[in-house]
């Protein structure tokens, strides 16, 4: 994600911003500016931030204007609704469930899009309607589906657009059945994080027609993928940066409890070994989603110690196998425990080594394609070269 960066208060102190990023091309400056952010923004709103804590305290308009203008034209996400909407009061939730996403990660992929007037465009996740708005600006609102799975979210995005004046077909439903009435688009929108790319998105885009998704593995880490269609219904392109959206309902993953996957009082049979392989090493943003792109059915979670010591756990989705390693500071040699058929550590540095052996390469280096029967495989640097599976 970008690095935030202090600028003058404003719309234009923002733009200024995004145009020296180089994500607001002056194709998409006038819709910025005919579709101002403020008017898509409730008066509660919970900040992001960088500094790794996941997100700042709440701010209210109705208490505290100043502050409000200033993170509506700040270069954050905005959380607007928390738990489906379940969560109420001022208090952050346990999972945020919508937002008005980050200006530099809207108008990057907007950019990537590359729609013109009178494109047809499909969004997938319409939250607080912004993105609908700049798109309805851009294209004209008759070309413009936006599909929203929460109702009252959608029933305020559908009121802010209504007030700015803009009318796109707005559907309350699930985006990733698409919206065939329409089809075929020139261009699709996901505003959500997947982990597969639907059918019904790729059959409703025209041959030649692009798709800019988030897109994350099972494993973790995030980047936003775009997509070109073919004739034979098969997609491929590169990724074009990193991501951190939520994810799409349909494909979200509960997660089966550490304790299930034991058997016995610890180690649970687990096989003792070491590692001169750091935690520290894999926990970051690209390691993971380079790893993910590899391994299958693994997914970690970190258990944190007062000391500031933590055990990494990996598990499988088929509930069969799982590994811990534990990090120390200071400590160079790292104790690992693995248990049943898969051997979940070894599988993870396998991952990670091909990557470092690779140069470490980033996000823009690898690619996804999606074969005529929607199987996927990943692949750095050109679609001959596939990224090696492990596991």
């Amino acid at each position: 994600m970008s690095e935030r960066r202090v600028t003058e208060a404003g719309p234009e102190g923002l733009a200024s911003l995004l145009m020296d990023m180089k994500v607001l091309a002056s194709d998409w400056l006038p819709a910025y500016r005919a579709v101002p952010r403020e008017a898509f923004v409730p008066d509660l709103i919970w900040p992001g931030v960088t500094d790794g804590t996941g997100g700042a305290e709440a701010i209210d308009r109705r208490t505290d204007p100043a502050a409000w203008f200033r993170a509506v034209y700040s270069d954050v996400s905005l959380t607007t609704q928390w738990d489906d909407g379940a969560h109420t009061g001022s208090r952050r939730g346990r999972n945020p469930s919508c937002s008005n996403s980050q200006p530099s990660m809207v108008f990057s992929m907007l950019g990537a899009l590359e729609v013109r007037p009178e494109s047809a465009v499909l969004e997938v996740g319409t939250g607080t309607g912004w993105n609908a708005g700049l798109l309805s600006e851009r294209v004209g609102s008759h070309n413009v589906v936006t599909v929203e799975c929460d109702p009252r979210s959608a029933l305020t995005a559908h009121a802010r657009l209504h007030a700015a004046g803009y009318s796109p077909v707005a559907i309350v439903g699930d985006g990733s059945l698409g919206w065939p009435a329409r089809a075929p688009y020139d261009g699709v929108l996901i505003t959500a994080s997947l982990r597969e790319i639907p059918a019904e998105i790729i059959g409703q885009t025209e041959p030649g027609g692009l798709i800019v998704s988030p897109y994350a593995t099972e494993y973790g880490g995030e980047a936003v993928v775009r997509l070109t269609v073919q004739e034979d219904g098969s997609a491929g392109g590169p990724f074009i940066g990193p991501s951190a959206f939520m994810r799409l309902r349909r494909q979200r993953t509960f997660r089966t409890d550490t304790r299930e996957y034991l058997r016995g009082p610890w180690p649970a049979g687990g096989r003792r070994t070491e590692t001169v392989l750091s935690p520290e090493a894999v926990g970051d943003w690209l390691p993971m989603f380079a790893i993910g792109l590899q391994t299958r059915g693994m997914f970690p979670w970190a258990q944190h110690y007062a000391d500031g010591s933590y055990t990494l756990w990996l598990r499988d989705t088929a509930v069969t196998s799982w590994a811990t390693a534990d990090y120390e500071p200071g400590k160079d040699v790292f104790e690992v425990y693995q248990g049943g058929p898969r051997d979940l550590w070894s599988e993870l540095t396998a991952a990670y080594v091909w990557w470092d052996d690779q140069g470490r390469p980033g996000f823009e280096r690898f690619g996804l394609t999606l074969g005529p029967d929607g199987t996927p495989w990943a692949w750095l640097d050109s679609p001959d070269h596939p990224v090696r599976a492990v596991g």
